[in-house]
């Protein structure tokens, strides 16, 4: 393969187990593959807003979006999937596949797409991790007014964070991400129990369904509401994951995926009705903020929540790293050194992300924004294009554009929607950062956090 470098300056190919930082020879089970990607996809940042965005769009919405990007993004996971050895070679990234089907443009342009979405997902689900702490630590200290604020629970996750980034590729996650995905059922499981729980006490006359908001923030909100679902199914790291998986790979990544997609299918949509049923419009955009009893299962599943966020959190830490280490490598450096300029460079990326984190917690803005910029161009504008530039259609017209027209469809539809989600998002942000006011002391109680149950550490009542 000829290379980028020398025609749109992108990288060399590494030989061909691709990239630093990914495996040369697969070895994982399909059931591996199905642990990564449903730790990557079904995080408890991901099922949280779920309820708050169907009640944002209203139950036929809500709905049908729901259903839609489940539909597409299981079919797209399946052609990113199938393109594993498209060209005759193997294609361990995104970025690489994505090279080799559109030219360097297409690494590019995957490049910057996969770091927003890795990094807006982390400070995302880091804020959920820090949220969930702080919900446990105030449930056995109640008499402790604020001594732990939500900061000091955001710099405890990443300091763990930080060692596992030691663990040198995805591989060697398996077992922290069988742990997840156990994690991930138990937290849908209790959340939906709950969930089901509190709306049969709620006294349902009370419940109401409707926005109570004018014309503009309606449309706003339904903006935000979309880009939330497509963060909810938000997987850039499907080759990466798929490059860890043993021969034959197709097969395996395809048993792997629709496993993950069956957790993701049950839990996903029982969670998002049975949140918007329990609490209509009044359900808080993290649900665990909207739940009053009983509250040992709260603290439960806020533990769940953080067990997991840990898995996600490295799968998502792992294309960032690899630009590092790409460089660490071409310099032959030795086994030491490179141990060393690893804690440097995962210390930086730590850092700068719990300082974000910390700095900024608006929790459901980043969802939006990560899912508006990141995940819709990645997870469902290109895997359609992809499906059109490498296809080999059938002579038959009629055949021709029964693919044609879908792929187009998807391409440009979520193209769209991508972009109302992202101008919602960034509009959620700005009236949060002008209505914000944080101590100048760091660490001390902020009610700037957007939201009460941030603050109070998700378990406020609504």
């Amino acid at each position: 393969m000829s290379s980028p470098a020398r025609g749109g300056g992108a990288p060399e190919h590494q030989g061909e187990g691709g990239e630093a930082g990914v495996e040369q020879g697969g070895r994982g089970t399909w059931r591996h593959a199905a642990f990564h990607v449903a730790t990557t996809i079904a995080t408890p940042a991901a099922y949280a807003p779920l309820p708050f965005a169907v009640a944002s769009l209203g139950w036929p919405l809500g709905v049908c979006s729901l259903v839609i990007g489940t539909l597409v993004t299981w079919c797209s996971s399946l052609v990113v999937a199938s393109l594993w050895q498209w060209n005759g070679e193997k294609h361990t990234s995104y970025r690489l596949l994505a090279k080799s089907i559109f030219g360097p443009w297409g690494y590019w342009y995957v490049s910057f797409f996969q770091q927003v979405a890795s990094v807006g997902n982390n400070i995302a689900i880091q804020i959920a991790a820090g949220s969930s702490l702080k919900a446990v630590y105030k449930h056995y200290y109640t008499a402790d007014d604020g001594k732990m604020t939500l900061q000091h629970f955001i710099l405890l996750f990443g300091a763990f964070e930080l060692l596992l980034s030691q663990l040198p590729d995805i591989h060697s996650l398996r077992w922290v991400n069988a742990i997840c995905t156990a994690s991930t059922i138990g937290f849908a499981g209790t959340t939906i129990g709950v969930t089901i729980y509190d709306g049969y006490r709620i006294d349902r006359k009370e419940v109401s369904y409707h926005l109570q908001r004018n014309t503009a923030t309606k449309i706003f909100r339904a903006f935000n509401a979309l880009g939330t679902i497509a963060f909810s199914f938000g997987d850039a790291m499907l080759p990466e994951i798929q490059s860890s998986v043993r021969e034959p790979v197709r097969s395996n990544m395809y048993k792997g995926v629709s496993a993950a997609y069956t957790i993701i299918v049950v839990s996903y949509w029982t969670l998002a009705f049975s949140g918007y049923w329990a609490f209509g419009s009044q359900v808080q955009p993290y649900i665990l903020s909207s739940l009053t009893a009983p509250r040992w299962a709260i603290v439960m599943a806020n533990l769940f929540a953080v067990i997991q966020i840990a898995g996600c959190f490295q799968i998502y830490c792992r294309p960032t790293f690899a630009h590092f280490e790409e460089r660490v490598q071409a310099k032959n450096r030795s086994c030491r050194s490179s141990c060393l300029w690893r804690l440097m460079y995962t210390s930086a990326y730590m850092a700068a992300i719990t300082l974000v984190c910390a700095a900024m917690p608006f929790f459901g803005d980043f969802v939006s924004i990560c899912g508006a910029v990141g995940f819709t161009p990645l997870d469902f504008v290109l895997p359609a294009l992809a499906l059109l530039k490498t296809s080999k259609l059938p002579g038959n017209l009629g055949l021709q554009y029964a693919v044609k027209v879908p792929s187009s469809a998807v391409a440009v539809l979520f193209s769209i929607i991508g972009t109302l989600a992202c101008i919602g998002a960034i509009r959620s942000i700005a009236l949060d950062v002008k209505t914000s006011h944080p101590r100048t002391s760091f660490g001390r109680s902020a009610p700037w956090l957007g939201l009460e149950g941030y603050q109070t550490g998700c378990l406020a009542h609504p």
